[in-house]
C-alpha cells in the first residue's frame, strides 16, 4: 500500500483544516519545499498536495508553487485543489505533477471528467469523493462540504467505467483532520462493489493500526496528514507498517 504524506498549502503556507472548515486552520511550515524535501528524505515515493485557496476560489491559486516543489525534489506529486478545466489538468502534469485530483467536478459534470481521463489516460487522474452520510447513505458532499449531491456514492461511481477510471480518492468528511480513524466499512463496500478501482482511504487516520486496518480491507494507499505533522507517527514508520 502507498502511504501519501499531505501537504496542503494556504497562502504559501503548510496546514491543516478541520473537518475542511477553513475557520479552523492549523499553520505548520512556512517552507513546504522543505517539508516536501524531508518526506522524501523519509521514503515517501508519492506525496499528496492540495492547493486550498485554488479549491476555496474555485480557479487555481498556488501551481507555480506546486511547480517549483515538484522540480525541486524528486518525488511523485498528487495534487488537486481548484481544478475546472483540460487546461488545468495540462498545466498541473506540464508543471511536474504526477496526478491530477479532480473533486466535485466528477459528481457535478462526469462527461467531462471521462472525457479527461480518456485524454489524459487513467493513470493521470484521481477522483475525489467527499462523503457524508444521509439517512445511513453514502452521499458525495459538494462546494466545500456544503452541500449534497443528491445521489448516492455508488451511482456516481457506476457511471465511470474500468477502462476509463483507476484512482479514487475517498474521504469520509465527518473524520477529516478529527484523528477519529478511517471509516473500514464505507472502504470494504467500495472494494467489494468496484474490485477493479485503487481506492486511496482519506479522513481520520490517526494511528499506525489505521494505515494497517486499510491495507488489510484492500486499499492501495491511504492519505496522512495531521498524524504525522503531530508526530503520532513518522512517514517512515508508516511505509513500514504497512510493508
Amino acid at each position: 500500500m502507498i502511504i501519501y504524506p499531505a501537504i496542503d498549502l494556504k497562502d504559501g503556507f503548510a496546514v491543516r483544516l478541520m473537518h475542511g472548515d477553513f475557520d479552523q486552520v492549523t499553520r505548520y511550515d512556512d517552507n513546504p519545499a522543505s517539508r516536501l524535501a524531508t518526506f522524501a528524505v523519509e521514503g515517501a515515493e508519492w506525496v499528496h498536495v492540495v492547493d486550498l485557496d485554488g479549491a476555496r476560489a474555485g480557479e487555481a491559486r498556488q501551481y507555480g508553487l506546486v511547480g517549483q516543489m515538484a522540480k525541486a525534489v524528486d518525488v511523485k506529486i498528487q495534487c488537486g485543489g481548484g481544478v475546472r478545466s483540460k487546461d488545468d489538468v495540462r498545466r498541473l502534469l506540464d508543471n511536474g505533477v504526477t496526478r491530477v485530483v479532480v473533486g466535485s467536478l466528477a459528481v457535478t459534470q462526469s462527461d467531462q471528467v471521462l472525457a479527461w481521463l480518456d485524454l489524459f489516460g487513467p493513470e493521470a487522474i484521481t477522483v475525489a469523493l467527499d462523503i457524508k452520510y444521509e439517512d445511513g447513505v453514502p452521499v458525495p458532499a459538494l462546494k466545500g462540504w456544503t452541500q449534497s449531491a443528491g445521489v448516492d456514492l455508488w451511482t456516481v461511481m457506476d457511471g465511470y467505467p474500468p477502462e476509463l477510471l483507476r484512482h479514487v480518492l475517498m474521504t469520509d468528511v465527518s473524520r477529516d483532520g478529527a484523528l477519529s480513524g478511517v471509516n473500514t466499512d464505507l472502504l470494504s463496500e467500495a472494494r467489494r462493489r468496484r474490485p477493479d478501482l485503487k481506492i486511496q482511504a482519506s479522513g481520520g487516520v490517526a494511528t499506525l493500526e489505521d494505515l494497517k486496518g486499510a491495507r488489510d480491507i484492500g486499499c492501495d494507499g491511504a492519505i496522512t496528514g495531521r498524524a504525522i505533522y503531530e508526530g503520532r507517527f513518522t512517514v517512515a514508520e508508516a511505509i513500514q507498517a504497512v510493508a
